[in-house]
């Protein structure tokens, strides 16, 4: 546990009591801070006083007159569309509000660090996509290499739950938007931004304010080294305005779509072939077309981005190279469950947009593809260019057949739910081909997340596989 710094004494309080909220309270009570918690929902209330935890509704009025911070867990507005009513009544009571990566910031340097030879270190890993693919292999390299190192943010543990990071520790932390967007604090020692493609725009009020949650990272964090995905305007934009010159060397310059030139430090990736480049010249390589966990572009530029991460820790390519190939990949996320008749089954449901389910289908030819689900704002348009690699689709989904009608030139056959999708495509596949889902859309109208759909998959592809 890390505990939360600077807040002794004094009554903080806490909404939502989730994994992140229930670990703040734990962290600031560790810190000396007196926790005061509330969550809409009665069982999440219980569980903290069941801890030791005093709640307090903190939509009554005067809630706020002893409370010097409010703590809000990610998924709780805090401007757009519209404050949430507590955050709001702190605003109005001029209570500043925070979350647990603010507090992680704050509080990571322990007292015990002036012993340490090399001093811990921490990356953050942002953008839409390839985020938890990119933080994941960054720590798998980095445990495979024999480096102390935790995982956790979005992904993993909870950042105040780690342990204390030891001489030369690495905290590797993939933070989204809202993560990024009200942490008070924000200190890496090397930020990754991947990517950025439409996505939370009702929470950040459009692309703009999207971007500049993201870019706070970079801006307000001031990270020693930056690696920039530059494949987007956006990130050309931010990698210009950290760069003091074209060889500014803090700056990696990271992209899967196209050679990098110049005096700088580049990683890219080109028909299955890293490359890394400095002041001119190649640095090191490696060949991704064999490494089952990292298929297609989508996953090479999380290489190219993880491989640069890496290095900026002094990592050797080989030694990169090496962890590369064990990386099996993570749950959903282009995940391959099985291999039947010559046939391949993906589990890519983290594609919940349609950049990410177009990079999938990019990935793969001749795909039995299962889609559909919560259509989100914006259409399908994007997924033109991965069209033609799919032999037919099966859409599950509430509004499977209006999904089905967005799918110029593919045949389409309504499914509706997971099981008449994966039995109908394992009927008709054919050896060389790849059952894949990648939804293209939310979970929400038939599960409760992406997780829960991508294991019905998993466990429907097996079973069937099981009885053929």
């Amino acid at each position: 546990m890390i505990p939360v710094r600077g807040l002794t004494n004094e009554n903080v309080a806490i909404l939502g009591l989730g994994r992140s909220g229930l670990s703040a309270a734990r962290a600031l009570r560790e810190g000396g801070a007196i926790p005061v918690c509330w969550d809409d929902n009665p069982d999440a209330r219980a569980r903290a006083e069941g801890e030791g935890f005093a709640t307090r509704d903190l939509a009554r009025q005067g809630a706020f007159d002893d409370i010097a911070t409010l703590i809000v867990s990610p998924g709780i507005p805090h401007l757009y569309p519209a404050p949430n009513p507590v955050v709001a009544a702190a605003q109005e009571a001029g209570v500043p509000v925070d979350n647990d990566i603010g507090l992680f910031f704050r509080s990571l340097v322990l007292n015990g660090w002036a012993s340490h030879d090399v001093p811990p270190r921490v990356i953050a890993v942002t953008g839409s996509n390839g985020k938890s693919t990119t933080s994941a292999l960054i720590h798998h390299v980095l445990a495979h290499s024999g480096r102390e190192a935790q995982l956790a943010g979005n992904i993993g543990r909870g950042v105040l739950d780690i342990d204390p990071p030891g001489d030369g520790g690495i905290v590797v932390l993939e933070l989204s938007s809202y993560q990024t967007d009200l942490a008070r604090a924000l200190t890496p020692d090397v930020a990754v931004f991947t990517n950025l493609t439409p996505d939370h725009l009702d929470r950040h009020a459009g692309m703009g304010g999207y971007f500049a949650a993201k870019r706070r990272l970079f801006a307000e964090g001031g990270p020693d080294r930056a690696v920039i995905g530059v494949d987007e305007p956006e990130g050309r934009f931010l990698a210009g305005q950290l760069s003091e010159a074209p060889g500014d060397d803090r700056v990696i310059r990271v992209s899967a779509a196209q050679k990098l030139t110049g005096p700088g430090w580049q990683v890219f990736a080109r028909k299955g072939f890293l490359s890394e480049y400095r002041k001119g010249r190649q640095a090191g390589s490696i060949d991704l077309r064999p490494i089952k966990g990292l298929p297609g572009a989508h996953n090479h530029q999380n290489a190219c981005a993880a491989y640069a991460a890496c290095r900026t820790l002094g990592l050797a390519p080989r030694v990169i190279e090496e962890g590369f190939k064990s990386f099996g990949g993570l749950p959903h996320r282009s995940q391959l469950i099985a291999e039947a008749g010559g046939v391949a089954y993906v589990n890519d449901s983290k594609a919940t947009n349609v950049d990410s389910a177009a990079k999938a289908l990019l990935a793969f030819k001749n795909i039995r593809w299962i889609c559909g689900g919560l259509q989100k704002e914006g259409g399908l348009d994007g997924l033109t260019e991965g069209l033609p690699h799919v032999v037919k689709a099966y859409v599950i989904g509430r509004e499977a057949a209006g999904f089905a009608m967005q799918l110029p030139g593919v045949e389409a056959e309504i499914c509706t739910d997971m099981q008449t999708a994966v039995t109908r495509a394992m009927e008709e596949a054919e050896e060389g081909e790849t059952v894949l889902l990648a939804p293209a859309a939310a979970s929400f109208d038939q599960y409760d997340n992406f997780e829960q759909r991508g294991t019905d998959f998993t466990q429907t592809v097996l079973a069937l596989l099981d009885d053929a």
